[in-house]
């Protein structure tokens, strides 16, 4: 079974912007930088033909380049606080890109849930039970005063990522990658 997800890669160049957005951070477990992205879409677990599957659909998006807005800081979770991310604006682009990337695995046959798409950079996560109390108050407080927080980058390809949790987190392995065009859309 490979678990996995789709995502746009964050840059190396803003990557360090990123990191220093953590800085401070009262609680939870950090993301290094080589674990920060933008997901697109998460597939779950799934068989190994199943995912040669998926690569096959994401294989046929054509999507033009981007340029990715990131801003502000926010605590995800209702009363537990589950992640702490930086948002990313939703563009045109990026819901289209999202919902082609869905439409493909749905495609391929993955049945995946019917939500809304909240563009987001994971910078922290805080557990499966989620942090409470004074953690979640912290947490909430450290994600309004960086509300400031901007970058932005170009985003040339996505990738289809394979995770393995781990008693330390996640660690990420690139499956594939798909180029975005330069062409725009009409």
């Amino acid at each position: 079974m490979i678990r996995c997800f789709v995502a746009i890669s964050i840059p190396k160049t803003v990557a360090p912007q990123i990191l220093a957005a953590q800085a401070g951070l009262p609680a939870g477990r950090p993301v290094p930088a080589e674990n920060l992205h933008l997901t697109l879409a998460f597939l779950g677990e799934h068989p190994e033909p199943v995912v040669e599957d998926v690569h096959h659909a994401l294989s046929e998006i054509r999507s033009p380049c981007m340029d990715v807005q990131l801003e502000g800081l926010d605590a995800f979770g209702n009363g537990r606080v589950r992640l702490v991310c930086i948002r990313a604006v939703l563009s045109e682009n990026l819901a289209r890109l999202n919902a082609s990337v869905k439409q493909a695995a749905r495609l391929a046959g993955l049945n995946l849930p019917r939500e809304k798409y909240v563009p987001h950079v994971t910078i922290a996560r805080c557990g499966s039970k989620g942090a409470s109390g004074e953690d979640a108050l912290k947490l909430r407080d450290f994600a309004a005063r960086k509300a400031g927080f901007r970058a932005s980058f170009r985003a040339e390809s996505f990738v289809l990522v394979r995770s393995y949790l781990g008693q330390s987190g996640p660690s990420y392995e690139d499956l594939a990658e798909y180029p975005l065009t330069w062409l725009q859309t009409s």
